[in-house]
């Protein structure tokens, strides 16, 4: 939001909502502490029926926010909840969490590649546990690459979010590792020329 020069954001908010009115919209609560994040969450969540209350499974201090979450929850507030690495933090939210809210549980794949971890097994373990709960989808956050949306979509994830750029990419799917090979030889060849080297 702030890239896009946002200055208010409740306004900002609501001017998304009132243009994805069909489509689930999460919006992030600031605060880091229990009392902070309910209070946020109910505020947030009164800005549209399409909301989901964008919670951090953790706050800055690593505490589990489990009692936030599970208010919000049983009343009845959509829950995104966000900056999750682990199987074991889906099981301790869905241990919370009511069988009738929707929820999304946000993994981070690519920030966990980014730092030379495999999010796949993280990813199944979560899905695997997520079954029994038809209102809870998976979601692959932090996209680094196209290749990542076919990963999410072999392994059965409900959600994944991709930047502009990305899906872009994911468009031209379909070369063959022949056309590949020509592309990418034509752009060597462009590239040397635009250089004007000579051997």
């Amino acid at each position: 939001m702030r890239k896009a020069g946002a200055k208010d954001y409740k306004i900002y908010s609501k001017k998304i909502l009132r243009i994805c009115k069909h489509k689930p919209v999460s919006l992030e609560v600031f605060g880091d502490s229990t009392s902070e994040i309910k209070k946020q969450g109910k505020e947030i969540n009164s800005w549209g029926k399409n909301v989901f209350v964008k919670v951090p499974v953790v706050n800055s201090k690593g505490l589990f926010m489990g009692p936030a979450i599970k208010e919000l929850n049983n009343q009845d507030i959509k829950l995104n909840i966000t900056a999750i690495y682990t199987a074991k933090h889906t099981e301790k939210i869905l241990k919370i969490v009511n069988k009738k809210t929707k929820i999304i549980i946000s993994i981070f794949a690519g920030r966990a590649g980014d730092v030379g971890r495999d999010p796949i097994p993280e990813l199944k373990k979560s899905l695997q546990l997520a079954k029994k709960y038809k209102n809870v989808e998976i979601l692959w956050a932090s996209v680094r690459e196209p290749y990542n949306y076919l990963q999410a979509k072999q392994l059965g994830c409900h959600i994944i979010t991709i930047p502009p750029s990305i899906i872009e990419k994911i468009e031209k799917f379909g070369k063959t590792f022949g056309q590949l090979t020509a592309d990418t030889v034509k752009a060597f060849l462009n590239d040397s020329k635009k250089s004007n080297f000579k051997i």
